[in-house]
């Protein structure tokens, strides 16, 4: 039977502020990334998060560490040297990995966040220090990256197990690289849309491009936005066409 791994970026509030529907989300998907407190979250975010995904029995818990860029969500680039990288992630993993812990979890993989994700796409250096620092906190971890990119690619150099990921709210480039949120149609907004994507993707390993291309792509791990409007939307409908489509979901 043909699996894919279903993950959405979570435990995003912060505060007083709520982000997304994490407790609805969360029993739907098979992975979820954790804000680490540097974009999005607090500790007691964090916790509560983490709690939730132990009560699911079911879903996968990562790490989402990212630029330390609160007021921007870590979707601003930032200018740091490879060992302030490294530094960061250290940091982020291991207070993720601290209320796993205590929670009696084990950390499955990591994803990087935003820019810090986007920015890999054309720094090969960023994505080798990226890789070699997840290798270096834990070589159990698997890296989860955007598809056929620098990311993944990284982490098999460094001797990680790698997931090839998809997105079911984002408009590629002719490249297989996200198109920019700067950019007009960044963003797959249309349920049916998105979900028609999704299906091909996994299905048949292709996206058709925002410039008309079919371009070709590996989908281990499908990802939806936990702070886009529409994200339960999203994950419940997708959720019940890859069952109808005799796809299964599966923890990656």
């Amino acid at each position: 039977m043909l699996t894919v791994d279903l993950n959405a970026d979570l435990g995003e509030s912060y505060g007083n502020y709520t982000i997304g529907n994490d407790d609805e989300i969360i029993p739907l998907i098979s992975s979820a990334n954790v804000a680490c407190g540097f974009h999005a979250s607090d500790p007691s975010v964090m916790l509560k998060t983490v709690r939730m995904i132990k009560e699911s029995g079911s879903t996968g818990i990562g790490a989402h560490p990212a630029y330390p860029d609160l007021m921007g969500f870590g979707r601003r680039y930032m200018e740091l040297s490879m060992p302030e990288v490294r530094s960061l992630m250290f940091y982020q993993l291991g207070a993720l990995d601290g209320f796993c812990r205590v929670a009696g979890l084990e950390m499955n993989h990591v994803k990087p966040h935003g820019a810090l994700y986007n920015a890999t796409f054309q720094d090969k250096e960023l994505a080798k220090t990226i890789a070699e620092a997840v290798r270096d906190y834990n070589p159990g971890l698997k890296l989860l990256g955007l598809s056929n990119q620098n990311l993944v690619k990284a982490g098999e150099e460094a001797g990680l197990e790698v997931r090839h990921e998809v997105f079911a709210d984002r408009a590629y480039e002719d490249d297989g690289t996200l198109v920019s949120r700067r950019k007009e149609d960044a963003m797959i907004t249309d349920t049916d849309v998105a979900v028609g994507r999704v299906i091909r993707m996994v299905q048949e390993g292709r996206v058709e491009s925002i410039g008309g291309r079919d371009i070709d792509i590996q989908a281990d791990s499908v990802c939806v936005h936990g702070d886009g409007p529409k994200a339960l939307e999203f994950v419940s409908e997708i959720r019940r066409q890859l069952g109808e489509n005799g796809i299964g979901i599966k923890t990656m």
